[in-house]
């Protein structure tokens, strides 16, 4: 579960923003026991099913469990939701073949720090803020009006509006490992609460609520601590 921490903030709160932040904290709780969507899901992912376990899921789709656990940010193995979406086929441009091997989730557990997470460019464009973990919690990406905005890591949506003021259409996704990225200033919010979303499905269209110019601001934070997302994200 996510941890009740302060919700992220680019710059010390005042009262009213900080008590808006206490009320929206139930919500985000209730979303993360909310029931998933039970919608389709695209050629090489596949939603888990009540008694599902990701040894029986690897073997059914001939790979490891140890891939299917990278392949979707998975710091504990042993814990998959009913819904959730995970991908089953390697990622472009993996280069890992095939394995009808499988893995004990257990023993593969201690291979998967709970402290790392692998994440893609949520945008592409120019970095033009970076995290000083003050004023700044995380980095603020520029581009274009409408432009895709795609889920960093694998999750569930637990926040998806603009309720927190100065964020704009906001979405947060939480992560395995206690960890959780958000997402602010999008132009559209393309998934509802409770949904799970796949690494590198989009999830809003860039734009500038709440902002003086189109950027995407993107926050990762590990148990309501803030991160520098720079110190996660594939070098560019």
């Amino acid at each position: 579960m996510i941890s009740a921490a302060p919700l992220p903030t680019r710059a010390t709160p005042s009262r009213p923003r900080r008590r808006l932040a206490l009320l929206l904290l139930p919500a985000l709780l209730a979303a993360c026991a909310s029931a998933p969507s039970g919608g389709p899901v695209g050629d090489g992912y596949y939603r888990v099913r009540s008694g599902d376990t990701l040894g029986k899921i690897a073997q059914t789709y001939r790979q490891s469990v140890t891939s299917l656990a990278r392949w979707n940010n998975l710091s504990n193995p042993n814990r998959i939701d009913v819904g959730q979406v995970l991908r089953v086929a390697p990622p472009a441009g993996a280069g890992e073949a095939a394995s009808s091997q499988t893995v004990p989730p257990a023993a593969s557990d201690n291979a998967l720090p709970a402290s790392s997470i692998a994440l893609r460019w949520p945008v592409q464009g120019p970095v033009i803020a970076r995290f000083n973990g003050t004023s700044n919690k995380g980095i603020d990406i520029g581009g274009q009006l409408g432009q895709p905005v795609v889920a960093a890591a694998a999750g569930k949506v637990v926040y998806a509006g603009n309720g927190l003021r100065g964020y704009g259409n906001l979405v947060m996704l939480k992560h395995s490992g206690g960890f959780l990225t958000a997402y602010a200033h999008n132009r559209v919010i393309l998934v509802k609460e409770g949904q799970y979303v796949a690494q590198g499905q989009q999830i809003a269209e860039m734009g500038s609520t709440d902002s003086q110019r189109v950027q995407l601001h993107f926050e990762l934070r590990q148990e309501g601590k803030p991160l520098d997302p720079l110190r996660y994200l594939p070098s560019r």
